[in-house]
């Protein structure tokens, strides 16, 4: 296999391997290989009509030893139970998520990218109600899988700052809605107004909250966070996705002497920080250049325009290094595989 590692897209790949176990008559069965990357279900699968499906992004890491790292993917299986209880699909066991991870990643081990290309390998677990119903209730029957793909950056400047816009016209997802799960409905509903933000040259769209429009919600897909007085700032809020990356990066933060705040973050705050980004698995941190307000016909700018600020910078690299095991990992983070 001839791959250039190191201009990779964030996009479908063939793989040789995808893992696949199915519930039915209130068990999971055995977790089964296949090669094939298609799945048949019923016409009237649940998945299919009300929606009733969550996934996970995780990825694995090729470090300079040649070994394969895997991080923090408990914290998947945790969130996808906390999904599958939110919408009542069948929940999968810790056990069987990591089982179904680490088997995934050793089959399709030729496809982990070299260490030192930027590339990774992104893992997919999904999970989804294959049982038909025309009423709307949940399925008796699902499938979880976990399908794997090499990949580059998520947004195709990689670390570097970008620019991004606010959108009142949209809301992601409702306050005591499903934004705090990780379900497609949420991504359906905001595929509007970020290819609007594509069309006007931002690289995604920041949502407000949907009640009042007065506080900082999601960035995109990923989390928001910004700097200010040596003070590490996210927003706190229902309809936000709980991001592991996020999450490890408030540890990294306060370990380099950072202040966290999680709290509700105020629009008129964004002309306070010094440096702001967005978080999440797929791109790890996208430092945030500009932030365009249309309706108020204002932009927000940080750092020189240029470059990544310092402490983002620290953040990212502190976290990068650890995924790729360049740092040692002081947090329990990361699983070696054998």
């Amino acid at each position: 296999m001839s791959t250039d590692w190191k201009n990779l897209g964030f996009g479908i790949t063939k793989t040789d391997y995808n893992v696949r176990c199915y519930f039915r008559d209130g068990k999971w069965g055995e977790l089964e290989v296949s090669s094939s990357e298609d799945i048949t279900m019923h016409m009237g699968a649940t998945c299919l009509h009300y929606g009733q499906e969550s996934f996970e992004g995780l990825k694995a890491y090729r470090g300079k030893d040649d070994r394969i790292r895997l991080f923090r993917y408990d914290e998947n299986a945790k969130r996808m139970l906390n999904s599958a209880k939110g919408v009542l699909l069948a929940e999968v066991p810790q056990s069987l998520f990591q089982e179904a991870i680490e088997k995934v990643v050793k089959l399709n081990e030729r496809f982990v990218p070299p260490h030192g290309t930027g590339a990774s390998l992104y893992i997919r677990p999904l999970l989804i109600g294959t049982g038909p119903e025309v009423g709307v209730r949940p399925s008796k029957e699902y499938l979880f899988m976990v399908f794997v793909m090499p990949v580059g950056p998520y947004f195709k400047e990689g670390f570097k700052p970008v620019d991004i816009m606010i959108t009142r016209d949209h809301d992601r997802a409702a306050p005591l809605g499903t934004g705090h799960l990780k379900v497609g409905g949420n991504y359906a509903a905001s595929m509007t107004s970020v290819a609007e933000a594509h069309e006007k040259g931002y690289a995604t769209a920041l949502y407000l909250d949907a009640r009042e429009k007065k506080y900082i919600d999601e960035c995109g897909p990923a989390n928001f966070f910004g700097i200010r007085d040596n003070t590490y700032v996210t927003p706190d809020s229902q309809s936000i996705l709980p991001s592991i990356t996020n999450k490890s990066l408030q540890e990294i933060a306060k370990q380099m002497g950072l202040k966290i705040e999680k709290r509700p973050i105020l629009l008129e705050e964004l002309s306070e920080f010094e440096e702001t980004g967005a978080c999440g698995t797929a791109a790890v941190i996208t430092p945030i250049r500009k932030i365009y307000d249309p309706d108020k016909n204002i932009s927000y700018s940080y750092g020189d325009g240029e470059n990544p600020g310092n402490i983002t910078t620290k953040l990212y690299e502190k976290l990068v290094g650890i995924q790729y095991g360049d740092i040692k990992d002081e947090y329990g983070w990361i699983t070696v595989l054998d």
